[in-house]
């Protein structure tokens, strides 16, 4: 297992007081910073663009966790690595090739990672789990912050342990939706390693708290796998 990260996301920052966000989040331990892009297509909401994340990515020294939540990730991924993107991930219900999006991304020099929702079996990333480095599964349906965690996604994370290390494969497995100090002890003790916090982060007065009490309850629960 890799070890845990903490990837406070974006979207649940105030943007009228961004500098000031990245950095209490930054300063309070997090690993890296999650950014959602939707495009009110492939999910029904809109966030931003690759400009938005060039300031973010001018902002601090965290490696930019980009999520690709539109319907072409192609169209954009030549901008989004550009803006200063360290991980691409994109979705395998996409309308794009995903090989060859795949491909595009590793031309930057940047990770690549497929996501899938919680209505899409892992059947559909595994032609492609040797070629990325990232999967990140939904613990929520996409497009908004702030929704109740899903355990019954914990399985899926559990078949992609065990699908990596049948496969002998590299990628890490992130979740995202709902996770906070109490939902990242089954998180973690299913087999997630990078956590995506919202609200759970930037919703909150004392980030270096928040973000502490998360990686305590991910500690806790590796504690429990130990044999």
């Amino acid at each position: 297992m890799n070890p845990i990260r903490i990837a406070p996301s974006i979207i649940a920052a105030d943007f009228s007081y961004l500098r000031a966000e990245v950095a209490r989040v930054e300063q309070g331990g997090a690993d890296m910073l999650h950014v959602d892009i939707m495009d009110g297509h492939f999910v029904p909401n809109i966030t931003f663009g690759p400009a938005i994340v060039k300031t973010i990515k001018g902002l601090t020294k965290l490696p930019l966790d980009v999520h690709l939540m539109i319907s072409r990730p192609r169209k954009f991924i030549t901008s989004f690595c550009e803006a200063g993107a360290a991980n691409i991930t994109f979705h395998v219900e996409t309308e794009d090739t995903i090989y060859t999006a795949i491909e595009e991304i590793r031309v930057f020099d940047c990770k690549a990672g497929l996501s899938v929702k919680p209505k899409t079996p892992l059947s559909a990333v595994r032609d492609h789990l040797g070629h990325i480095d990232r999967l990140l599964i939904m613990t929520v349906e996409p497009g908004f912050g702030g929704q109740k965690f899903m355990p019954e996604m914990l399985e899926k994370v559990k078949e992609a342990v065990e699908l990596r290390r049948k496969g002998n494969y590299k990628f890490d497995i992130e979740v995202d939706g709902g996770l906070d100090k109490y939902t990242v002890w089954p998180a973690v003790r299913a087999g997630a390693e990078v956590i995506v916090a919202g609200t759970a982060v930037f919703g909150q007065v004392d980030a270096e708290l928040a973000i502490r009490e998360i990686r305590d309850g991910a500690k806790q629960a590796l504690a429990h796998l130990q044999p």
